[in-house]
């Protein structure tokens, strides 16, 4: 028996070798592995980009944090900290760092900007490597790091080091004077490199670094003032680096025992929220492409395994009358099919690779040049989506060649191929878009892509057999055009057939039309997200009494549209009656929020720019409050329940009575808790507002100098780095956009081209009967443009429900398609379909007479 089965796998090899050259020079496996190597190449491509990033950040993290570990704390670090980390043999660092206003002298113009002032000791950095610029050169000898080398230190007593971004924003050079508060200082240095400053977008000020022995002169640190404390330690050995593990580990111990108050263990994370927002939303942009790409390349996979196999029907009927066996016919197919998956898979990750070249190219500036080269997970990934499609989509159909009859050779009409049966289908759908969840990095995303496509072919295969049924009634044979006429019996006689050329079309224009959205739509409604006209500033620390002279300043810029709400710090105390605490919660997150001051506001009127998702928001009613839907969902508050807040020594207490959704994107003032009154007389309170500023020079310093007090925080780097990078991630989905537009056109082109040896033996038979070329073509025209029109208007109109989904719950902004898109999309398929249709089909209608009666007798 072994034997037996030896000899079979034998023959098959044989015979899968030489069929697999065979089938290749005569083309029949080339659109097959095209559309492999297409999907590989688009996933593996953004798979490989992700995992560089990933492995980059996880190399730098360390650097970008400062030390092997690091606790931070909006007040001073508790020494005993500090005393443990040097017990345990580990190095230590302490820093503070704060927004503050930085000033130059009235001989310099006095100008003024905001800050973010750092102070070092002599130990910093303990990780990554602090880099002054060349051109401090000729302040060298005034101490610190030579200019272009990673050593660390503190800047001399009375001097400080700066981003070279202050020195344009205040007009000063090297050697002239920064007025920090109530002390002056000599500026050096310009800082080239700060390793835990995080990404280039962390912080919204340029840097002033002080010696940490110079900052009480400075008379900035108040009570009041909101500043972050951060104690890093590092290990000189691995030995010790695991300590530094063991250390942070022992302080969140303490902190979730509620022993430590404002404290935390950092870990890395990449940038404000409204950049990691944008980045979070970019990757979802480009893993939505490549997946387009897989789901594309499946149905022409699919389309071309059906016309591969009704080819070689013939030639298996003959093999059986020659004595091959079912199984050696089907092991032969299994084999070549296999072979030319991994082969095109192969092919597919050499050209993701460039492709992901092109991508960090794309990105560059978003991404670090001297990334850690891309792991094997992209590679066995892209390797597994190519056998899976090929061996999934494409084999089934071709494995019904083994039970071909011999009486084909002489009965035409028998072995045909049949639909694949349900269990294999649902087995291979199951683990393609198990593949397909697994690449796109985001379960919600995934799911809509999948899930939509799934219930968008059953949709369109139900809307094409009411269609074809329609069709059929509505058009009347003594009354319709002759080739309407004929046109509609080639539909009708093949309704099944009709069905699943309709639906395959359709879905790869819906594939198609949902590229276009995202390349148009979707990205205009992401960059209305963060609309030209958003606010460019935020005016903290108004005092109540400063309001009006502040409103009428601004206006008298002709600021038309700005922000200005009240701001109270408070800190939860008291869920229904019930004292809370950060050991009252167990996720991480809750426990920050409890063990820190809120910003709280009040209003009597809700923001506009706020939804309100659950409940109602009367205006005016005391003893309510509004609460933003996140934070509700992280500390388990409901409609109904009643919350108390400490401010400054008083108790406010009030029931949830709405919650809200708040885009932290959009760059407006908004609250995570504000109460629906216009007026809490009896909390202490301080204004803050957000508004674009006007294009008059020296509008920031005039509203310095007339309000001294407040903190001017300029945004403006920031939004324009946000819009950096919808620029280049817009032109990255361009660039997998023209790709994956290929695998569309090779879908369109096997879909139309399906039925070209069918239509050939019916063109036959009809010219033999007389029927003339021009009225064929007449039939050939209206066929393909009713499918195609017809697919064209469900596809637009499923496109348009699936990217509503995609804006509304994944990439969570608002989104409304025009209500021209599906009449669009009717007209396209149209065109597409009778396009692909001459192409294929033309020579067709061009051949003899003669040869298409013998072509038909065959």
């Amino acid at each position: 028996m072994s034997s037996n089965r030896s000899n079979t796998f034998s023959q098959a090899v044989a015979l899968a070798w030489g069929s697999l050259w065979r089938d290749w020079r005569a083309g029949d496996l080339r659109l097959l592995a095209a559309a492999v190597a297409l999907a590989v190449a688009a996933l593996s491509a953004v798979g490989f980009v992700a995992d560089r990033l990933n492995a980059g950040l996880q190399r730098d993290a360390r650097a970008l944090m400062g030390g092997d570990a690091v606790v931070s704390a909006d007040r001073a670090t508790p020494p005993d900290l500090a005393a443990k980390a040097r017990a345990m043999g580990l190095t230590v660092s302490e820093t503070l760092a704060f927004p503050t206003m930085g000033r130059a002298e009235d001989a310099a113009g006095g100008a003024s900007k905001l800050v973010a002032l750092k102070a070092v000791d002599a130990a910093y950095p303990l990780r990554g490597k602090l880099s002054l610029a060349q051109d401090s050169a000729k302040s060298v000898a005034q101490g610190g790091p030579t200019p272009g080398t990673g050593r660390g230190g503190a800047p001399v007593p009375g001097t400080a080091w700066v981003d070279a971004a202050l020195l344009d924003a205040l007009n000063l050079k090297l050697g002239d004077t920064l007025l920090l508060g109530e002390s002056r200082f000599k500026i050096s240095h310009t800082v080239a490199q700060e390793p835990d400053r995080g990404a280039g977008f962390m912080n919204f000020a340029p840097r002033v670094m002080l010696n940490a022995g110079d900052l009480a002169a400075t008379q900035l640190v108040q009570p009041a003032s909101r500043i972050t404390w951060r104690l890093a330690v590092a290990g000189n050995t691995p030995a010790l680096e695991r300590r530094a593990t063991e250390f942070a580990a022992w302080v969140k111990t303490r902190v979730d025992a509620g022993e430590l108050k404002g404290v935390r263990v950092e870990s890395f994370e990449s940038g404000s929220p409204q950049m990691r927002q944008t980045l979070d939303r970019a990757g979802k942009f480009l893993n939505l492409v490549a997946l387009l790409s897989a789901l594309l390349s499946a149905v022409a996979i699919a389309i071309a395994a059906r016309g591969f196999a009704q080819a070689h029907l013939d030639g298996c009927a003959m093999l059986r009358v020659l004595g091959c066996s079912q199984r050696t016919i089907a092991w032969s197919y299994t084999l070549e099919f296999a072979w030319v998956g991994m082969a095109a898979s192969l092919v597919g990750l050499a050209l993701g690779f460039v492709l992901h070249l092109g991508l960090l190219a794309v990105l560059a500036g978003l991404v670090e040049a001297a990334l850690p080269p891309p792991g094997p997970w992209p590679g066995v990934l892209g390797v597994g989506v190519g056998l899976t499609l090929l061996l999934a989509f494409g084999l089934p159909p071709v494995l019904q060649l083994a039970s071909v009859p011999p009486l084909r050779v002489i009965r035409r009409d028998m072995g045909s191929i049949k639909p694949a049966s349900l269990g294999v289908l649902l087995v291979g759908v199951a683990g393609f878009a198990g593949l397909l969840l697994a690449t796109s990095a985001d379960i919600k995303l995934g799911a809509i892509a999948v899930g939509g496509f799934a219930l968008a072919v059953a949709l369109f295969a139900l809307a094409a057999w009411v269609a074809v049924k329609l069709l059929r009634k509505l058009v009347v044979e003594d009354v319709s055009p002759r080739w309407l006429v004929l046109a509609t019996r080639q539909i009708s006689a093949r309704p099944v057939f009709a069905v699943v050329q309709t639906s395959s079309l359709a879905v790869g224009l819906l594939a198609l039309v949902l590229l276009v959205l995202l390349r148009t739509d979707l990205v205009n409604a992401w960059r209305a997200s963060t609309p030209p006209d958003a606010p460019n500033r935020f005016v903290i620390n108004i005092q109540p009494e400063q309001v009006d002279s502040f409103r009428a300043k601004i206006e008298a810029e002709s600021v038309k549209r700005f922000d200005l709400f009240p701001m109270i710090r408070g800190r939860l105390v008291d869920i229904n009656g019930k004292t809370m605490g950060p050991d009252s919660f167990t996720d991480d997150r809750a426990k920050r929020m409890v063990d820190r001051e809120f910003n709280l506001s009040h209003a009597a009127e809700a923001p506009a720019h706020n939804k309100i998702t659950a409940g109602s928001w009367t205006p005016g009613a005391k003893g309510e409050i509004s609460v933003e839907e996140g934070i509700a969902e992280t500390l388990n508050l409901k409609l109904g329940d009643t919350v108390t807040f400490d401010v400054a020594g008083i108790n406010a207490t009030a029931k949830v009575t709405s919650l809200r959704k708040v885009d932290w994107g959009s760059m407006r003032a908004n609250f995570f808790v504000m109460f629906t009154v216009a007026d809490m007389a009896d909390v202490p309170a301080t204004y803050m507002s957000a508004f674009k500023a006007p294009a008059t020079k020296g509008f920031d310093n005039a509203l310095v100098r007339q309000f001294p007090n407040v903190t001017n925080v300029d945004m403006s780097q920031t939004i324009a780095q946000v819009q950096r990078v919808l620029d280049q991630v817009t032109r990255a989905v361009e660039f997998l956009f023209g790709f994956t537009l290929i695998a569309g056109l090779i879908v369109l082109l096997a879909t139309v081209t399906a039925t070209r040896e069918e239509r050939a033996r019916e063109y036959a038979i009809l010219r033999a009967l007389g029927a003339r070329s021009s009225l064929l073509r007449q039939v050939q025209r209206a066929e393909l443009a009713g499918v195609g029109m017809l697919a064209g208007v469900l596809a637009s109109g499923v496109a348009m429900i699936i990217g509503w989904a995609m804006a509304k719950f994944a990439f969570e902004f608002t989104w409304t398609a025009q209500w021209w898109v599906p009449l669009a999309g009717g007209a396209f398929g149209a065109a597409i379909a009778l396009a692909a249709g001459w192409w294929g089909m033309r020579e067709v209608l061009n051949r003899p007479v003669v040869v298409t009666l013998r072509q038909a007798a065959e």
